[in-house]
């Protein structure tokens, strides 16, 4: 039986139903602004719904525009790395909840790519649970190769391998090019440099039923007309011929074809001009005719902009005809709307109200004068390349309206527009942002009066509340000692209000840290500080901590890790330290296969009070006791260890609680951390257990002493609690912290479900802090059902506040911080 004939035998519903079909293809961010790091397609076809590349920030998207995540069955990635790939681990989370996955299911999303997506897969299962809802297809690699002019060896693909999957493309076919490109000079890419070519093309639609060819045919009304629509031929009523469809039936509509390119460098360009795979569709072959040539519909470019302007790709694109082609990642300037309305629309007003902590967003200027545009002029403008928007659509049924779709592409909005709603809906709110400027406007004395006057009203009969004075490490502190910048306030899965947890610790001269690293954690950093200050925070952060193996809590730590390599490749550097719980060492470990990251990573129990102690212990970094790599065994250097522990009776109870040998490596490793902390101003870097899931941690950072007019000034404390139940590990190591940043994920009315997802309510991290007599204490980690101010009763309010995504509380406003909540409160009084 024909290709034609199968389609029209699958097609039982009548050729109106079949062209009234919905189907396009949609850009899901271009990947080219300050607030996603790369670019997305969803193609909808019928009841199937197929992800070209997840990187991070497509569930925010996705939930901001009610694109729905839930019926997607297939993720095809054109390369396997962070950009492409980093939003993969929270997509599969969230789909394994939407479809209820568990071992026994027999769901599961089907992935596709290069060879080595079985890298990240293996790597994903250290925290991804639902393993089995994960189906990884590998597409091989054909072994075909052509020799160049100049005699080098270049990779050909001869053939698109077709993706397969029993019981799916039923309304589509896949088939896949994979270029894996030869230097001209010899040299080759690694596996890891693979990138695939997409070819999508829809099922032709069957032609007319003719009624008049039926008649001369001598058929009758009746179940034959109906077995010539399913394809089957019969015998004529009134003739003495067979009639076949087509004697009946026009000539099929052909599918639409959409191309999905992918080519990082000019390299995989140069090979993809030489794959002998495309010919069918290139409209200028001459070994084709009209008849054979496959008709390319659309384009959709995710190569960068140097490379779509090369004059290889240049070339490959002039091979086709009336393709509209479409430049996912080409930059457009001076663009003025952001990528996610309701969050750009919320950090506005905040801004608004009270720009010290909430500093105007990177949120409507897209002027990255650093990337390279694609230069449109001359021969390129022959074939009508677009630059992408957000959401941009080209439709592909029904036939009527085939071509571009922008009806859903966003409306222009500025700052000044969110602005004018907010002073339309709470006109109150323009005094409130003035009486908040006052605050950082009063003269000092009266400001130490105030407060003087506030500590002694809330401490009456209060014990509890004894550590409310302001501490001596806030004596004429200046603004570049501590920035908190909280990147991400949500818990579980990106939302269009908070992003997942991450909070950016901003020393100044002395670098950076990052407690916790959620996806988009790096697009929060462009948002709060522009796409060169995100570059200038990366390249100077000291290390990264994390908290738990939870994805919401680590999964941009390759974006991030990916980018500060990139940013310091040839530049002398050390590589960057990440301490945390082994769960998220081991994932570590298995990705440094797919890619390098250039990291070390140091296990969070390394950073316990217990081996702070024997960190401090100078016999183990003494000179006296340094041990000599040369001539030194693993065992002999690690009874010296011992030894030099054991000579000591003063340390014996730290050398109890040591492992019973202690890796030269890790000795090594404990070594370089204490030179991060120095170089960071540290003094103190505690990681302690809370009660959460196995391997959950807190952290404690103090800062070295200081000098102020003569007198030594202590340095500050803050503690971070992860994700915890309240309990006694952050009572005890919040005793007298200058901030206390603890989550707050469920209203005092879920306290049962909060103890059930071991988190705590508003009102216990309220107690936690005021039980350990914490100065500041700041919530987070709230969960995404509201973003809203809980309520607090009037004691909390003075010592406590609420987080919000790219607030920046600076050490030096720490004293205001408590009189800025009553006028949240305001502004998000009206939110649901």
């Amino acid at each position: 039986m024909s290709r034609h004939e199968n389609n029209v035998r699958q097609d039982v519903c009548g050729s109106t139903s079949r062209q009234n079909t919905e189907a396009y293809v949609q850009i899901l961010g271009t990947g080219m602004d300050t607030q996603e790091t790369s670019p997305s397609v969803l193609l909808f076809f019928n009841n199937e719904r197929f992800i070209f590349n997840a990187g991070e920030g497509l569930q925010r998207f996705c939930a901001e525009h009610k694109i729905k995540l839930s019926q997607v069955d297939h993720i095809c990635l054109t390369r396997v790395c962070s950009e492409t790939a980093g939003g993969l681990p929270g997509l599969l989370l969230s789909l394994a909840g939407i479809k209820n996955g568990s071992p026994e299911s027999t769901e599961h999303v089907d992935i596709w790519g290069p060879p080595n997506l079985d890298l990240l897969v293996n790597a994903m299962k250290n925290f991804v649970p639902h393993a089995t809802m994960v189906k990884a297809h590998i597409i091989p690699r054909s072994d075909n190769v052509m020799v160049h002019g100049n005699g080098a060896a270049l990779a050909s693909s001869l053939h698109a391998e077709e993706l397969q999957a029993e019981g799916k493309f039923k309304a589509v076919s896949i088939s896949a090019i994979l270029l894996t490109p030869t230097h001209l000079d010899g040299s080759h890419f690694s596996s890891n440099d693979t990138s695939i070519v997409y070819i999508c093309n829809l099922h032709d639609i069957r032609g007319e039923f003719d009624p008049r060819k039926a008649k001369a045919c001598g058929l009758k009304k009746g179940r034959k007309l109906g077995q010539l629509q399913n394809g089957i031929s019969v015998k004529s009523d009134l003739l003495d011929i067979e009639v076949h469809p087509d004697d009946v039936i026009g000539p099929p509509i052909p599918g639409p074809i959409v191309l999905i390119v992918d080519c990082p460098t000019e390299p995989h360009a140069q090979e993809l001009l030489s794959a002998q795979a495309l010919n069918a569709y290139y409209s200028d072959s001459q070994s084709n005719s009209q008849e054979t040539t496959k008709v390319v519909n659309c384009i959709i470019h995710l190569s960068p902009a140097t490379v779509v302007s090369s004059p290889v790709y240049e070339k490959w694109m002039r091979k086709f005809g009336s393709a509209q082609h479409i430049m996912a990642r080409t930059t457009r300037k001076h663009e003025t709307t952001p990528i996610l309305e309701s969050s750009a629309r919320i950090a506005t007003r905040l801004h608004y109200l009270c720009p010290q902590l909430f500093p105007a967003p990177s949120l409507f200027s897209v002027q990255n004068d650093d990337v390279a545009a694609p230069n449109f002029k001359g021969s390129i403008s022959k074939v009508c390349g677009i630059s992408a928007e957000n959401l941009l659509k080209f439709t592909l049924r029904p036939p009527r309206r085939l071509g571009l779709d922008r009806s859903s592409v966003q409306n222009r909005m500025t700052s000044s527009v969110f602005v004018k709603e907010l002073l339309s809906e709470i006109p109150e709110i323009a005094d409130a942002a003035k009486n908040i400027s006052t605050f950082w406007h009063k003269p000092k004395e009266d400001e130490a009066d105030l407060f003087t006057r506030q500590d002694s009203e809330v401490m009456t009969g209060d014990p509890s509340l004894a550590g409310h004075a302001a501490p001596r490490c806030l004596d004429n502190v200046q603004r570049d000692d501590l920035e908190i910048v909280f990147l991400g306030t949500g818990s579980s899965i990106p939302s269009k209000y908070r992003n997942v947890s991450s909070i950016y610790f901003n020393l100044f001269s002395k670098g950076g840290l990052l407690l916790d690293c959620g996806e988009g954690s790096l697009a929060q950093l462009k948002r709060r500080y522009g796409i060169n200050g995100a570059d200038s925070a990366v390249r100077n952060l000291k290390c990264i901590w994390i908290s738990h193996i939870h994805a919401d809590h680590h999964a941009g730590l390759a974006r991030i890790l990916a980018l500060r390599r990139d940013l310091l490749k040839g530049v002398p550097h050390e590589p960057m330290l990440v301490i945390g719980p082994e769960q998220v060492g081991e994932f570590l470990k298995d990705y440094k296969k797919l890619e390098d990251l250039d990291m070390l990573f140091l296990d969070c129990r390394s950073t316990t009070v217990a081996k702070w102690d024997d960190m401090e212990a100078d016999s183990i970094f003494d000179k006296d006791h340094q041990m000599s790599s040369e001539g030194m065994n693993d065992e002999s250097r690690d009874h010296s260890v011992l030894t030099c522990l054991s000579e000591d009776s003063s340390l014996l109870r730290c050398s109890k609680r040591m492992k019973p040998s202690t890796p030269v490596d890790d000795i090594k490793l404990l070594k370089h951390f204490k030179k991060v902390l120095s170089e960071a101003g540290l003094v103190r870097f505690i990681s302690f257990p809370v009660v959460h899931c196995p391997g959950a941690f807190g952290i404690i950072l103090e800062s070295a002493e200081r000098m102020n007019c003569g007198k030594v000034v202590p340095g500050w404390k803050v503690v971070y609690s992860g994700d915890t139940r309240p309990c006694s590990e952050v009572i005890e190591a919040s005793l007298g912290a200058t901030i206390l940043i603890h989550e707050a994920t469920f209203e005092d009315g879920l306290l049962e479900e909060a103890i059930t997802r071991n988190h705590s309510t508003i009102k216990e991290a309220i107690e936690v802090g005021r039980s350990a007599g914490a100065y500041r204490i700041i919530l987070t980690h709230f969960s995404q059902r509201y973003p809203k101010v809980p309520a607090l009763d009037e004691v909390s309010m003075q010592r406590t506040c609420i987080a919000f995504d790219l607030m920046s509380v600076n050490l030096a406003d720490l004293q205001l911080l408590p009189k800025v909540l009553p006028y949240l409160k305001l502004l998000f009084r009206t939110m649901e």
